[in-house]
C-alpha cells in the first residue's frame, strides 16, 4: 500500500498532492470520514486525480497522519529560534501538540481504522515525535534548565496525558496545567 509519494517532477502532481491533504485532513478534523468525492471537491481536483494519489482511503489517512506529524516535528527548531528552551518546550506542547490532539480527534478515529488490518502506526512518525521530544530535551539540558539524562520517550508517554483533555472542555488550561506539572518533574 502505498502513502502517496509524488513525482518531484511536476510542480502541479506536487500542488495536486498537498491540496488533497490539506482537504483530507480538515474533512477529518471535522466529521472523522474519507469521502473522495467531497475531498476532491474541496482540493478542486478530479476524483481519479484523489485516487492516482491515494488508491485508497487508509492511503490517504496514513498521509495525512505523517504529513500532520511532520508539521510538529519542524516547528520544533522554528520555536528553539525563536524562544529560549523552556518556553520553546512549552509553547510546543500547548499551542501546537495539544491543539494538534484536540482539533484531529476525527483523525485519530480513521486512523485507528485505517491501522487495524497493519496493526501499528508508521514508526517513522513514532521515531519523528521521539526525536522533537529529544531535540527539546537537549536544548534545555544545554541551557540549564532540565536535569540530564531524561528519556525522550518517557517525556512523550507523559504528554501522552493530552489525549485525555476534552476537545470542548477548557483543553488549553489543562494542557497548560499538564505541561507544567511536567515540566516541574523534569526540571533541575
Amino acid at each position: 500500500m502505498t502513502t502517496g509519494s509524488v513525482s518531484p517532477r511536476r510542480a502541479d502532481t506536487r500542488r495536486n498532492h498537498e491540496r488533497i491533504l490539506v482537504a483530507a485532513a480538515a474533512s477529518l478534523a471535522k466529521t472523522g470520514e474519507v469521502s473522495f468525492n467531497a475531498i476532491a471537491k474541496q482540493a478542486e481536483v478530479g476524483v481519479g486525480t484523489v485516487y492516482r494519489h491515494f488508491p485508497t482511503p487508509e492511503s490517504l489517512i496514513l498521509a495525512v497522519y505523517q504529513r500532520e506529524v511532520r508539521h510538529i516535528v519542524d516547528i520544533v527548531p522554528v520555536l528553539l529560534d525563536k524562544h529560549a528552551p523552556d518556553e520553546a518546550f512549552r509553547v510546543w506542547v500547548t499551542d501546537h501538540l495539544a491543539h494538534y490532539m484536540m482539533t484531529k480527534k476525527g483523525l485519530a478515529d480513521a486512523l485507528r481504522t485505517a491501522t487495524a488490518s497493519r496493526g501499528e502506526l508508521p514508526a517513522s512518525a513514532y521515531d519523528a515525535m521521539v526525536g522533537a521530544v529529544s531535540t527539546l530535551l537537549e536544548a534545555n539540558v544545554a541551557a540549564g534548565t532540565v536535569r540530564p539524562g531524561l528519556k525522550p520517550v518517557q517525556v512523550l508517554r507523559g504528554l501522552a496525558g493530552l489525549l485525555l483533555l476534552d476537545p470542548n472542555g477548557e483543553w488549553q488550561r489543562e494542557a497548560e496545567g499538564l505541561a507544567d506539572l511536567l515540566w516541574h518533574g523534569m526540571a533541575r
